[in-house]
């Protein structure tokens, strides 16, 4: 990517308030940029393995050059490693280093890490600083922003947690240049998403530049990456700690998170098990009657065209409902789902068991895997909503 000018999106949240900023190259720069965020020259330095390959050093040489004092602390890969026991190693490493509370922890990485980084942060001395510097395509659009950090219990996904907002997220494009490709394109469901949520235009502009997309071009990337940012942004400033209009960041996730948590944290990734989720809750969607069939093709189009499966795995409807259940977003016992009426617009309404077990056997029939186009009179609660409008 060429040089480009510097690109800014603020989080407005009081004092809690952060820019995220857009630059390539930004990672050389992380030393002078800290300087306006902490006195402290104590830096805890959290990254994974693969990324420590790539871009630690260079991070300790600009930490460094600047007069602080980094630590690096080094983890497994993956999102097996988001569990209470990283985080009990976390905060060993930080205590036997003398970290204060106003030492600060920089997240070099992708979700896992921010999550596992943010989450260190908050409980550490009951909070310091953080910052996000985060080096895939989810965490880039989608996790690094709005201040959720946690882990995962055998249960359930992101069930142990705070909201904990960092003090910036330092966004480098360059870093996607080394990302492997499934996970690039994992990452394209979550900028997907904000299109189907939230802007109808922007999803026009990901379904023309898709090719452009996967080819990594610079100015499509850098558009993709800032208008996510900017719809999260102004989703999370109306409700910080998802009480009501954040619950719209969840599209996909139902589903998603329960295909994750099946399959043990192995197997599909998380952008994966989302691309999954758009598909299947927009279909769930139209069996519900909330949307049209062309709503459900043209999410399926998409997705389909980034690389991604609509289809879900081979499973039971006891198992999918018994992991929706453990999901952090049930309310009082019943699942809450966001569902598209039309792009870029969702609605936000629970789903009860015999609605979700009829679209299941509809769908699933006994064993088979899901329909790829579901003709428009399949679904009486469909007819009756188009009669409605």
């Amino acid at each position: 990517m060429a040089a480009v000018a510097e690109q800014i999106v603020h989080v407005t949240l009081g004092e809690r308030s952060y820019d995220i900023v857009l630059y390539p190259g930004l990672l050389a720069s992380v030393g002078d940029r800290l300087r306006a965020l902490t006195t402290s020259l104590k830096i805890g330095v959290v990254t994974d393995r693969h990324v420590a390959r790539r871009y630690l050093q260079g991070v300790l040489r600009s930490l460094r050059k600047a007069g602080y004092d980094p630590t690096p602390i080094i983890l497994p890969p993956g999102e097996g490693t988001k569990t209470l026991g990283t985080i009990a190693k976390v905060l060993d490493r930080l205590a036997r280093q003398r970290f204060e509370r106003q030492s600060l922890l920089l997240a070099l990485g992708g979700g896992v890490i921010g999550d596992i980084t943010g989450f260190a942060a908050a409980i550490y001395q009951r909070g310091i600083p953080f910052v996000q510097v985060p080096t895939t395509l989810v965490a880039q659009v989608d996790s690094s922003v709005g201040g959720k950090t946690g882990v995962d219990h055998r249960l359930g996904k992101n069930m142990i947690g705070a909201f904990y907002q960092p003090r910036a997220v330092w966004i480098d494009p360059l870093t996607l240049r080394t990302l492997p490709r499934r996970e690039w394109t994992a990452g394209l469901a979550e900028v997907i998403k904000y299109g189907i949520i939230a802007d109808e235009e922007f999803f026009a502009f990901l379904e023309k530049e898709i090719p452009a997309l996967l080819k990594l071009e610079e100015s499509p990337v850098m558009r993709a990456i800032k208008r996510s940012c900017e719809i999260k942004a102004q989703v999370v400033a109306g409700d910080e700690r998802e009480s009501d209009r954040r619950r719209i960041l969840n599209y996909g996730h139902t589903i998603g998170h329960a295909l994750e948590s099946l399959a043990g944290y192995r197997g599909l990734i998380h952008g994966e098990a989302v691309g999954i989720g758009l598909v299947q809750e927009a279909d769930l969607a139209y069996h519900m009657g909330l949307c049209g069939p062309e709503v459900v093709e043209r999410i399926r189009s998409i997705v389909q065209r980034a690389g991604l499966s609509g289809q879900a795995p081979q499973i039971s409807f006891a198992s999918l409902w018994g992991a929706m259940q453990h999901d952090k977003k049930v309310l009082g016992g019943r699942v809450i789902g966001v569902w598209p009426v039309k792009i870029g617009e969702v609605v936000i309404r629970p789903i009860e068991r015999q609605v979700c077990a009829a679209w299941f056997q509809s769908t699933h029939g006994r064993g088979s895997r899901l329909p790829r186009g579901r003709q428009p009179g399949k679904h009486p609660a469909r007819r009756k909503a188009v009669a409605r409008r």
